[in-house]
């Protein structure tokens, strides 16, 4: 990896993977590329060379299904759509734009733009010109932005016109330091009705952009497979946002799991209500490419634009947090239509209530509950179905259904492990640990953040930060954030739980419970609840819901009727409720 950028940032986030490489495994397992080599070298008539070893990179997908499947479909948007042979040749033209813009390998490109064709034209004609694509928040302000622009050291930032007043005070601000503005590229959206943005003399239009550059441009190859395609910064519930590393490696790996673990078969249509700037769009952004399918781009998810685009070019594959499916079965019957065929849902965020998932099935979808954190390039683990449970009473399904799973291929172990010993707990399915990584679709680390780096990899696995148990058929389920299990007179109260039992009410629609100082009990469950339009409940009677079906000490004793925060992805932005709570003060 000594060859792996001359950009010095990167150069500073891989000296430190090499270095933890090294410190987290056993010397068994952390040999360096020398030491392949000598392992290579001392079985008789073995050779690495180019014939057998080429760096994987998600960017080949596109390069074959541009051949094998170059006359489909590859993404439509409105009236817009274009050919797998088109979007390649429009990659190429880009990449080659951009190198005309000065990128040089390792530098950083931002985009700030929601699902079009652009940002997922970008996700292969960036790391096309050697750059590393880093696919910022939409819902960010523009002094985040600027944040992370400086951080990123992004040298092109491609925006969105609609977000073109966002991103141009957060590059104001940027100018105002001792930083480089990063060159900014405007995407005019044709089927999106806004007033024309003037471009300024160091702007550039995206369309005029593409045409500048030549189809004949040869793309820049990883030189090793650990180089890094994309910066992901994590979302930002608690803490100012990492920004985690991807690999080429890591997300070649990730893109063939999640298709398998999907069962997307040969030209699946796949529709974009995931944000393809979540996680590269759980790294089916690449995956969709990998099965030559069609990609549906979608500005604005809402129930019925979901229905009418699964109806329009009978998508069969959609990704949505738990909240957007929430949204679905809580959708009006004049907002709904038939689905042409069935259609697989994967999900996965915050834990699902069971409810949400026997709705959305009642409605006619499939579901495939996945569990990751950014730091696992998205879905890490699934609930593999097996068809034995199909027998099972609905409630019992429900229960299983919402259980995080199993390891999925690209992965090499997922375990529940007690922190302080580093001991697996035992498969009791009531035993709490922290729920731990380890394997090829793991982040290379936290860009510029040894410190954190180390943390999250200690003792050789990464540290997810969520608190689970592991059932005795070892599938794992998530009880909660670590940091917001509530602790009320010694007693550990799961909100998780407590917030299952409050979705269970007819009238409530969304629930998030944290933990409000207490004199007595130092903290008592306290519920931010999110009522169904037209439903009428009191905040007693709610109480008293929830003292039927759980141990009393569980048991909110405070309600709050308000709409929850949520970040872009759907979850609750807890660290907002818990300063809430903190300022009602105690109720003893």
């Amino acid at each position: 990896m000594n060859h792996f950028i001359r950009n010095r940032s990167f150069r500073s986030v891989f000296s430190l993977n090499r270095a933890v490489w090294k410190w987290v495994f056993p010397s068994s397992i952390s040999r360096g590329f020398s030491d392949l080599s000598d392992s290579w070298k001392s079985t008789a008539g073995l050779v690495r060379c180019p014939a057998n070893d080429v760096p994987l990179s998600p960017v080949t997908f596109l390069e074959r299904t541009a051949k094998v499947y170059r006359d489909t479909t590859s993404v439509v948007y409105g009236s817009v759509s274009f050919t797998w042979e088109e979007t390649y040749n429009r990659c190429l033209r880009l990449a080659s734009a951009m190198t005309q813009l000065g990128i040089s390998p390792g530098q950083v490109v931002a985009t700030l733009a929601p699902n079009i064709p652009a940002m997922y034209e970008l996700h292969f004609a960036t790391p096309m010109a050697g750059a590393v694509l880093c696919t910022l928040n939409t819902r960010h302000d523009s002094s985040m932005l600027s944040v992370l622009l400086r951080h990123s050291e992004a040298k092109i930032i491609f925006v969105d016109t609609q977000l073109f007043e966002v991103a141009n005070e957060a590059i104001q601000l940027l100018g105002q330091g001792d930083s480089q503005s990063p060159k900014l590229v405007l995407i005019h959206d044709s089927e999106y009705a806004s007033s024309p943005t003037p471009l300024s003399s160091n702007a550039y239009e995206y369309e005029t952009l593409i045409a500048s550059g030549s189809c004949e441009f040869e793309a820049r190859n990883p030189r090793s497979e650990w180089d890094p395609i994309s910066i992901n910064y994590t979302s930002g519930t608690t803490s100012m946002p990492k920004g985690v590393v991807y690999s080429h490696r890591g997300a070649y790996l990730n893109s063939l799991a999640t298709v398998l673990l999907a069962g997307m078969g040969s030209m699946p249509v796949y529709l974009w209500t995931c944000p393809m700037f979540h996680c590269n769009g759980w790294c089916l952004t690449w995956g969709v490419a990998a099965q030559g399918g069609t990609n549906i781009c979608l500005r604005k998810v809402s129930p019925k634009a979901i229905f009418e685009q699964i109806a329009l070019h009978k998508v069969t594959h959609l990704a949505a947090a738990p909240t957007v499916l929430n949204m679905i079965v809580n959708s009006p019957e004049c907002d709904r239509r038939p689905l042409p065929n069935t259609v697989v849902v994967l999900t996965g965020g915050s834990p699902p209530p069971p409810q949400v998932f026997t709705k959305v099935e009642q409605m006619g979808f499939q579901i495939c509950h996945l569990y990751g954190l950014t730091e696992t390039y998205g879905p890490g683990t699934y609930c593999t179905w097996k068809p034995m449970w199909d027998c099972l009473p609905c409630d019992e399904r429900s229960k299983i259904r919402v259980r995080q799973g199993v390891r999925h291929v690209g992965l090499h172990d997922v375990d529940v492990i007690d922190p302080k010993t580093m001991v697996g707990v035992p498969a009791d399915g009531k035993t709490v640990g922290e729920i731990m990584f380890r394997g090829n679709t793991v982040m290379g680390g936290y860009f510029k953040n040894k410190k954190a780096t180390e943390e999250a990899f200690k003792g050789g696995w990464f540290h997810s930060g969520d608190a689970g148990v592991k059932h005795p058929d070892h599938y794992i389920e998530v009880k909660d954030r670590l940091k917001d299990v509530i602790i009320s007179g010694g007693e550990n109260i799961s909100s998780v739980e407590v917030e299952t039992v409050l979705f269970g009410h007819p009238a409530v629609v969304e629930a998030a419970v944290v933990g409000r100082p207490d004199d007595h009990w130092g903290e008592t469950p306290c519920a931010f609840v999110a009522l169904k339009e037209g439903s009428n409940v009191t905040a007693q009677q709610l109480i008293e819901y929830c003292r039927h079906r759980l141990p009393h000490y569980m048991a909110p004793r405070s309600i709050v009727f308000q709409d929850l925060p949520k970040t872009s992805t759907g979850k609750v932005q807890k660290f907002i409720l818990r300063d809430r709570a903190k300022a009602m003060g105690s109720l003893s």
